[in-house]
């Protein structure tokens, strides 16, 4: 069974309160929740992790190594800012899909960049909590036909 780590980065935790306007008013809770069932759905399991400290990200990104076959970030403000997180997932070379709840590209000129892109094999942005079971059905249709 392919096994999916989900990460969601900072000030994620505060979802559903955090300006809603913009994030909405689904909680972390309930996008883990989401994701649960797609992926029980799709014959997947997903893991999930949230931090707001680089370096615990960071840290669940090096763990999967061995231990899952994707990653499903929302790197948050770590988008813009951290190559660190950026080097490693490029460093685990495991496919990567980052989704974001807010289309960042409508948002602020310095949202529009995106480290985590270039090592992505897609990005998803703009859905809301959408966003997320978009990006684990096409994570696990990528994981199961490569080539497709």
């Amino acid at each position: 069974m392919l096994s999916i780590l989900v990460l969601h980065g900072p000030n994620l935790n505060l979802l559903g309160r955090r300006e809603p306007e913009v994030y909405g008013y689904q909680t972390l809770e309930d996008i883990n929740q989401i994701l649960e069932q797609q992926a029980t759905e799709l014959q997947a399991k997903v893991l999930t992790f949230q931090s707001n400290h680089e370096g615990a990200l960071i840290d669940c990104i090096h763990a999967a190594w061995d231990e899952h076959q994707g990653i499903l970030i929302n790197p948050g403000a770590f988008t813009h800012t951290s190559i660190a997180i950026r080097d490693a997932i490029a460093a685990v070379a495991l496919p990567t899909v980052e989704v974001h709840l807010s289309n960042i590209y409508q948002r602020e000129p310095f949202r529009h960049h995106s480290y985590i892109a270039p090592v992505a094999i897609g990005q998803i942005s703009g859905f809301g909590a959408e966003s997320y079971r978009l990006g684990l059905e096409a994570l696990v249709s990528h994981l199961r036909n490569p080539k497709a």
